[in-house]
């Protein structure tokens, strides 16, 4: 069993790693860490977890833990996943991990150094969805893929949200662009080449809360857009000579709809849905790290890879200040 701490009291581990953590079979969480002790006592209480710690140093320090999963502000991400690392402690930290592809050189060298294994939180690379949809292409399944199609959108100006902050890491791309990325390079095993795009800013927050994306990779192109200031909306689509796949509901299926994926042939005389009741991608996320961390020869999200999904949203924000084509 692998011992996890959990290095804040952020939403989206309360309600989404931490409970996936605890129902995982090869793992369990053992700390939670909080600046405010009462409220990491609270949180350890609400899941029946037997530390509590006051600080993230005192955490870090404790022999009760062998990993730390990190839902920090992004702009804390390398910082504290370098921090963990040289403690000698696993790290899975919440996407993006770094907010700069370079940023991502010093994670690499820290997890060489001392030996643990860092990786991005990128649950869909562990969800069935996305692996049915990279069996089928490698298939052939729709013939030679020519275009994919995304949207990935929200509405939130709670000025208080840290998606809504520059200093903590807000914004669009870090926040929700990075899935049409990483979905397509996971499901294609294919690498952009160049990427046209245009940003808006919000005037008062100065977040990025609007871009449209073009990528080519060569054999086909990728074209997506991303929101935090428009109606909820997901959708992946990918576009083939002989068919295309159509995912549903692709990055959080619990609240954009149920988890299909729809197959249609060229004609549109045939389709076939794929219905995945209970993908549990947090879990599976949790689990993999597990294995891979006890030297399992699983595979999860690399720190390389990492830095080539970060290379691309780099790339984006520099083709949204220029007209025509910027290399990723």
């Amino acid at each position: 069993m692998l011992r996890f701490g959990i290095l804040s009291t952020a939403k989206i581990g309360r309600e989404l790693v931490v409970p996936a953590i605890q129902d995982a079979e090869n793992c369990v969480i053992t700390a939670i860490a909080s600046r405010d002790l009462a409220k990491a006592r609270a949180m350890a209480d609400r899941f029946s977890v037997p530390h509590a710690f006051g600080s993230y140093e005192e955490m870090l320090a404790s022999d009760a833990i062998d990993a730390v999963y990190i839902p920090l502000p992004t702009s804390q991400h390398v910082e504290w996943s370098i921090k963990a690392a040289d403690a000698g402690k696993h790290v899975l930290c919440e996407k993006p991990i770094a907010l700069k592809a370079g940023e991502i050189d010093a994670l690499i060298a820290a997890r060489d150094r001392n030996k643990v294994l860092i990786s991005e939180a990128f649950m869909v690379t562990y969800s069935p969805v996305w692996r049915k949809v990279r069996a089928l292409l490698a298939e052939g399944a729709i013939g030679r893929l020519r275009h994919v199609q995304g949207a990935f959108t929200y509405f939130n100006r709670d000025p208080g949200n840290m998606r809504n902050v520059p200093a903590l890491g807000g914004g669009g791309l870090p926040d929700i662009g990075v899935y049409p990325t990483i979905t397509t390079r996971f499901s294609t095993g294919k690498e952009p080449v160049r990427v046209q795009a245009s940003t808006e800013r919000d005037p008062e927050f100065g977040t990025d809360i609007y871009s449209s994306v073009r990528a080519d990779f060569g054999d086909f192109e990728l074209s997506f857009y991303v929101s935090t200031q428009l109606a909820q909306r997901q959708v992946m689509v990918f576009h083939g000579d002989k068919g295309f796949i159509e995912v549903k509901s692709p990055f959080n299926a619990d609240r954009y709809g149920a988890e299909e994926i729809e197959l249609t042939n060229q004609s549109h005389s045939e389709s076939q849905l794929f219905r995945f009741q209970d993908a549990r991608q947090y879990r599976r996320e949790a689990e993999a790290f597990t294995r891979a961390a006890l030297g399992g020869g699983e595979e999860v999200v690399s720190l390389e890879n990492s830095r080539l999904n970060q290379r691309l949203i780099d790339a984006i924000y520099r083709a949204s200040e220029k007209d025509g084509w910027e290399p990723v």
